[in-house]
């Protein structure tokens, strides 16, 4: 609920250039939420989703998010939020659509 309520101000903010969420138990319904607002942001770009549970439902929003999303450049996803996999997958949509974004972390032993 909390996430959902984040990801309505961050869709029409326009000055916020950095956003820490690590550590707050975000999961695959709460990364939709920001996944979506991301599509309208156009202003952020770091996002900090470390240590969260967004799993790979999470991710699949957050990489689809991407597409739409020209201001991000980096996203942190270290330490249990998804797994290396998911993060190279997300890596790799980035750089085949040529952006400077980098998606950091994972965690090696999590289930893809």
């Amino acid at each position: 609920e909390g996430a959902a309520h984040l990801a309505d101000a961050l869709r029409v903010n326009t000055s916020l250039k950095g956003l820490v969420l690590g550590r707050n138990n975000i999961g695959p319904e709460g990364a939709a939420h920001l996944a979506n607002a991301l599509r309208f942001n156009a202003s952020l770009e770091r996002l900090d989703l470390g240590r969260n549970n967004i799993g790979p439902e999470g991710a699949a929003h957050l990489a689809d998010a991407l597409q739409a999303n020209t201001s991000l450049k980096v996203l942190e996803l270290e330490n249990r939020s998804v797994s290396n996999a998911w993060v190279q997958e997300i890596n790799d949509l980035i750089q085949t659509r040529g952006q400077r974004v980098a998606a950091v972390g994972g965690v090696k032993d999590k289930e893809d």
